[in-house]
């Protein structure tokens, strides 16, 4: 771990490892920083405007080495400061007409604080006016004056007395002084929105402003803190407009590169007694800071501030070369913003940009795109620049103001590398240095944009969204298809830094009738771990994790939610959600209607005979794995529960109890009249006599399971591998993501029914036993098959059961929890059954490995089978 994650920041630390963006860089020469390697990178963030003359400028250091060599003290307060006196002196000379007097500060928050002190005290009044997407620095103050909620919500700001109106609209800023003027001390407004996105007002808006201002007797304050000194082509950015504010601070490329200094000018009028011997500061003003100073604005005004002209010049070329690459680049590149040497891409990417399943999109929408494309420009293309902290869809572009026309180009062809795999939608390339690895070549389809389903607001539409979550590492490329290109050795290692990178997000939405013309809306909302990564959370934070996806469902209007896989496991079957104020499903209820289906179809088309057959059921003590052992044991003749071998006591204890469950289902039959095959479970369970009263206590049940276990009609077991072999059918359906079912402990032509996601059948089995027929249970036919948006791996109109579940639910208005825990209701089994086939729900063709089972397939299956059995049908 480095120092700076152990020690200083290990919340930013943890980013900057995620994003390969912790450099450490060894030497900074002029616009090049070095890192421990050797590597040299061109610097274009400039320290958010710090570095006036990149780093080690040799003539601040010959400025801080006068200092040294003349013995001149630095904190000598209170008296009379020469330094700072001479600073403050050439600061008002540059300066607007009018400002008179300057307080130093250590910094641009610091100079702001001081803007707000001064006004109030010059005023009497304490209301403060900023602007939406404004930054004014992160003290209290300044940071009540800053337009960011998540920077604010910890510390109680913005404390009382703040007031925002929207950027550049004069009218708004009218009404406001209109209406409470004599409430507010002053209004504070940046030339250039910086941190809000690199965003220019419209043309006289300051100067407009300026005048409202006076009429109604409020300060004006200009925070130059980022444009002032050079950077945007003008001494101040004001000058632009010939505004001349009551107060104007300044900071960052006062203090040349080396030494941080800000400053707070100020009218006549605005300076009072009250301010000037009530606000001080210990280092602020001090001799090596404001030496610093004085050098930074003689190199500044050199030549008749030859720097600054060659800074308009330069970033004029360098604005022309980004539109440029705009103008080629449309559908991702929105707009180059600024002026100077204070640009901003502004990237144009969301989820409909691409119009396939591109992780882009979803970065994009939560504020991680461009930190992502900061570090392929840093680690691929070796030019540094860093995301606006309030406009995150914007990369600043902020080079030194010593940079020279031919750096600009390079940054353009950076830039433009950039925006190839960016244009592309290639995730894969925009991430492969996140990995270590080269980027591999690849053809994507050409990028479509298409517009996203939206809910119409008919309440006869019904409103629900599903959870899901790439169940293994191979659903990683159906998330985003440029992820093809890697093995599955780099996607667990990408994934494990996409865990810190995104948070749960909809990936879909969709529209689906049912064929008696009901409607519901569904959202597809994702939690980006697998199962594997779920389990392995401390369960908390997994609940905590589906409990984040949940509240996006509850925003987006969801009447009901859907516990997609891992999300009902790691929540015991929806239950620690029970206080989530939506009601919720598991899906399990469907699941187990589809599974029967299914094996009943697989049983068909083989000719086996159910009441010859032995059923095992790996996972019988969970939800799914109970009701479909329950509904099997109906026509089959024995019966084999599987519990998990790591409690064998406890999983004999709850297999009994389910065995037990199925015994009274298969009372409850015989009292409706339900006559059994001979040879099934419940024509032997009919022999032993009379049955218990309906009613029963589960001790009555549980005993007769157990004389039918003795008989050979039912089996209760943990040993996997000792059971398996016996059984014509296998049913898996647990919450392990491990390969349970092996070739090695199948029966000879064995039928095996895979319910579980992560799959518990080895794809071993595929290869090593063509005479196995496996198919994947739990997948169904939507009516009408539509797009759904969002799938892993299946076609169109396709879906898990468990989500047909959700839809079914919200076509019938039925917001109620429905499959909640380990007990499913059989009654709501049937309902589900029922309500699926009048609007048109369907078991899916048989699916073997998540691919349809062609017929030529199963002519091989069938040959494979022929082959081993003898006429006579035996081993």
């Amino acid at each position: 771990m480095h120092l700076f994650t152990e020690y200083v920041n290990p919340h930013l630390g943890r980013l900057l490892e995620t994003l390969n963006m912790d450099k450490r860089f060894v030497r900074g020469e002029g616009c090049y920083l070095y890192d421990a390697e050797g590597r040299r990178y061109l610097d274009f963030v400039a320290a958010y405007g710090a570095l006036p003359f990149g780093f080690n400028p040799p003539d601040i250091w010959a400025a801080l080495r006068e200092v040294e060599a003349s013995l001149e003290p630095s904190f000598v307060q209170p008296s009379a400061l020469q330094a700072a006196g001479e600073l403050a002196r050439r600061l008002v000379s540059i300066a607007p007409a009018g400002l008179r007097y300057v307080t130093f500060a250590n910094s641009g928050a610091e100079a702001v604080e001081a803007a707000i002190k001064a006004a109030r005290a010059a005023t009497g009044r304490m209301g403060i006016i900023s602007c939406d997407n404004s930054f004014h620095g992160k003290t209290l103050g300044a940071l009540s004056a800053t337009n960011r909620t998540s920077y604010q919500k910890a510390f109680g700001a913005p404390v009382p007395g703040f007031v925002r109106v929207p950027y550049g609209d004069l009218e708004a800023l009218e009404r406001l002084l209109r209406e409470r003027g004599e409430e507010f001390a002053a209004f504070i407004v940046e030339p250039i929105q910086g941190e809000g996105g690199i965003v220019e007002p419209p043309p006289g808006y300051l100067r407009a402003a300026r005048e409202l201002c006076r009429e109604h007797g409020v300060l004006f304050v200009l925070d130059e803190i980022q444009t002032g000194l050079g950077r945007t082509g003008r001494l101040f950015a004001c000058e632009e407009e010939g505004v001349t504010p009551d107060v104007m601070v300044l900071a960052k490329a006062l203090g040349g590169g080396l030494f941080p200094i800000g400053a707070m000018l100020c009218t006549e009028e605005v300076y009072t007694e009250e301010f000037a011997m009530k606000h001080s500061s210990t280092f602020a003003g001090n001799t090596l800071a404001c030496r610093a100073g004085l050098r930074s604005l003689e190199l500044l005004t050199r030549d008749d501030q030859a720097l600054i002209r060659q800074v308009a010049e330069n970033g004029a070329f360098l604005k022309s070369g980004l539109e440029r690459l705009q103008e080629r680049y449309p559908h991702v590149l929105r707009r180059v913003r600024g002026r100077g040497y204070m640009l901003g891409l502004e990237i144009g990417v969301d989820r409909t940009t691409y119009g396939r399943t591109c992780l882009l999109g979803v970065l994009a929408e939560q504020e991680a795109l461009t930190p992502v494309l900061s570090s392929y420009l840093l680690n691929v293309c070796g030019l540094r620049v860093a995301p606006t902290l309030n406009g995150s869809a914007v990369i600043r572009i902020e080079p030194p103001l010593i940079a020279t026309r031919e750096q600009c180009q390079a940054a353009i062809d950076a830039v433009e590398r950039m925006l190839v795999p960016l244009a592309a939608g290639n995730t894969a390339e925009l991430v492969s240095h996140l990995l270590g690895i080269e980027s591999r070549p690849q053809v994507l389809p050409a990028p479509a944009p298409r517009l996203l389903p939206e809910p119409d607001g008919d309440p006869a539409e019904g409103r629900v969204a599903f959870l899901v979550h790439p169940v293994d590492l191979r659903n990683y490329p159906e998330m985003d298809e440029s992820f093809k290109v890697f093995s599955t050795d780099e996607l667990a290692r990408l994934s494990e830094r996409f865990n810190d990178l995104l948070e749960p997000f909809v990936a879909g939405s969709a529209r689906v009738r049912g064929q008696n013309g009901r409607r519901v809306f569904i959202d597809f909302v994702v939690v980006p771990r697998t199962a594997e990564q779920l389990m392995a959370l401390p369960r908390a934070e997994a609940v905590a994790q589906v409990r984040a996806a949940l509240e996006i469902a509850k925003k987006r209007g969801a009447r009901l939610v859907g516990l997609g896989a891992y999300t009902s496991v790691v929540t015991r079957g929806g239950l620690s959600l029970k206080d989530a104020g939506v009601p919720l499903t598991t899906g399990n209820s469907y699941t187990v209607v589809s599974a029967v289906e299914a094996v009943y179809m697989a049983v068909e088309r083989l000719g086996t005979r159910l009441p010859e057959a032995t059923i095992a059921v790996v996972g019988a003590t969970g939800s799914i794995g109970r009701a479909t052992a329950i509904l099997l044991a109906e026509g089959v003749g024995r019966l084999v529960l599987i519990g998990n071998p790591s409690h064998p006591d406890a999983s004999r204890r709850r297999l009994l109890k389910v065995a037990g469950d199925a015994i009274a289902h298969l009372a409850g039959l015989a009292r409706e009249g339900h006559r059994f095959a001979p040879g099934t479970i419940g024509h032997r369970l009919i022999a032993l006599g009379p049955l218990p009263e309906e009613g029963a206590a589960p001790e009555a049940w549980q005993g007769l399971a157990g004389r039918l276990e003795e008989a050979g009609a039912l089996a209760i077991t943990t040993e996997i591998d000792a059971a398996l072999p016996s059984a014509d059918l296998v049913v898996t359906a647990t919450s392990s993501a491990e390969d349970l079912v092996t070739p090695a402990n199948l029966k000879f032509g064995a039928a095996v029914c895979d319910i579980s996601r992560p799959p518990n059948v080895s794809r071993a089995v595929k290869d090593a036993r063509p005479d196995v027929l496996v198919i994947d249970g739990g997948v169904v036919e939507v009516p009408g098959r539509p797009d759904l948006g969002w799938y892993f791996g299946f076609e169109r109109g396709l879906a898990y059961a468990c989500m047909a579940e959700t839809m079914i639910l919200g076509l019938m208005h039925h917001y109620e929890d429905t499959s909640l825990g380990t007990d499913l209701n059989l009654p709501m089994i049937r309902q589900l059954r029922h309500w699926a086939g009048e609007l048109g729900f369907r078991l899916a063709q048989l699916r073997s490995f998540d691919r349809p089972l062609s017929e030529a397939e199963w002519a091989e299956l069938m040959a494979a089978r022929s082959r081993v059995l003898s006429p006579a049908g035996d081993d």
